[in-house]
């Protein structure tokens, strides 16, 4: 496992979110056009991460993931490609998971790799959507904390 800290990013580190938000959703998001993450970039850069709260994983090459709450909505969690399945998603999640009662969150059901994830990581499929931008099916997945 690396060695990760988790914090909340400063200003000048929200490009480097953007950066990995678009790359990981190009890769994991195949199956939607490239040029509709591309028109996404700015309002990621400027509307949806200042509204979040946001927590950054860094390593000792730098940031390699976030995750972005809205209340108890996840709005984004991206881990670098070449830095994931070693358990920084999941102290991510673990951070998050410290101060809430429930977790929300919407994942394409063709991104697979992320729906297991979560699934390995205490959420259930508690319905199902079309996303309107895309026209994909989302699946509304939750986690509660238990007594």
């Amino acid at each position: 496992m690396t060695d990760t800290t988790i914090r909340e990013p400063r200003e000048e580190e929200l490009d480097r979110l953007v950066d990995i938000w678009l790359k990981c959703s190009l890769i994991s998001h195949h199956f939607i056009d490239a040029h509709y993450w591309q028109e996404q970039k700015d309002a990621m850069r400027g509307l949806y991460l200042p509204l979040s709260e946001n927590y950054v994983a860094e390593v000792e090459e730098g940031i390699v993931g976030f995750v972005s709450m809205m209340g108890d909505y996840m709005a984004a969690l991206f881990i670098e490609p070449e830095y994931q399945r070693r358990k920084i998603g999941r102290s991510l999640l673990l951070y998050v998971k410290q101060n809430r009662e429930a977790i929300h969150l919407k994942v394409y059901a063709k991104n697979g790799d992320a729906v297991n994830f979560y699934k390995q990581n205490g959420f259930h499929i508690s319905g199902t959507g079309r996303d309107e931008a895309t026209g994909e099916e989302e699946l509304f997945m939750e986690w509660r904390k238990k007594d």
